[in-house]
């Protein structure tokens, strides 16, 4: 079984960056496509990005391309998603994910059903 927990979110204001990561505590996902996905309150979990299991591919919702970017290091069973030139609008909890199925290589789930584990979340707010 693989428990996901994530750190780095926080206060940050608008224009900022911040860091967050994902570790397996338990497991390891070196073999599973990970993604990052968010929810705001009263909104659905919305994928965010997502990083094929060979670490080869990458996805990202539109409003994230240009400013996000996501990253593993496998010998860490680690994820990352960098955050820069932050906005109002990406304040929400962010939650970590892997995918287990075995897909060819480059390939990114989007969708929330295609994850198997998921992390608690780590807040992010940004002020305007």
């Amino acid at each position: 079984q693989v428990q996901l927990v994530e750190s780095g979110g926080g206060l940050v204001q608008a224009g900022g960056s911040l860091r967050l990561s994902c570790t397996a505590s338990a497991g390891t996902v070196s073999t599973y496509a990970m993604g990052w996905f968010r929810q705001s309150p009263g909104q659905e979990r919305e994928f965010v990005a997502g990083i094929a299991r060979t670490g080869g591919s990458t996805a990202y919702t539109d409003s994230v391309k240009g400013r996000f970017s996501i990253s593993r290091d496998n010998a860490k069973s680690s994820v990352y998603l960098q955050m820069n030139s932050l906005k109002p609008e990406d304040t929400a909890v962010y939650y970590c994910a892997a995918d287990r199925t075995w897909m060819p290589g480059a390939y990114v789930p989007q969708r929330r059903s295609e994850y198997d584990y998921w992390g608690q979340g780590t807040q992010v707010t940004v002020s305007s």
